[in-house]
């Protein structure tokens, strides 16, 4: 039963990440990183499928193993998340479900900011300076 929730979840996370890869604005490597999770948990074969994604597996493996989040999937986030709070902004929805959701996506964006970066984000910054 337990083998049975964990491939559930990774099934759950790999659907939305996929659908997040061809829809603008819903993101793709946070579903990503929650299936290869959750796949650690009870599906072997299919974490080790994504962590040797041609496209994803870096950052999933990156992510496992130092925490790093690419600046350039910051920025995304960053831009999405502002633009998100925005047309939330312009919405009928309670003034308490508008401060309640920008004010999770601004702290998600902050901590977000926090994580370390990629190797490679860090080589390109090194080189400017």
């Amino acid at each position: 039963m337990r083998i049975l929730f964990w491939r559930s979840l990774v099934i759950i996370f790999v659907v939305l990440g996929f659908i997040g890869a061809v829809l603008p604005g819903m993101p793709t490597t946070v579903f990503l990183i929650l299936a290869a999770w959750a796949a650690s948990k009870g599906w072997p074969q299919m974490d080790a499928w994504l962590l040797n994604h041609p496209q994803y597996g870096s950052t999933l493996r990156n992510w496992r193993e130092n925490g790093t989040v690419p600046r350039k999937a910051k920025w995304f986030a960053t831009i999405m998340m502002s633009i998100s709070g925005m047309v939330m902004l312009l919405t009928t929805a309670p003034f308490m479900v508008k401060v309640f959701t920008d004010l999770t996506m601004l702290i998600v964006a902050i901590w977000l900011w926090m994580r370390p970066e990629t190797a490679s984000s860090q080589i390109q910054k090194n080189s400017i300076e």
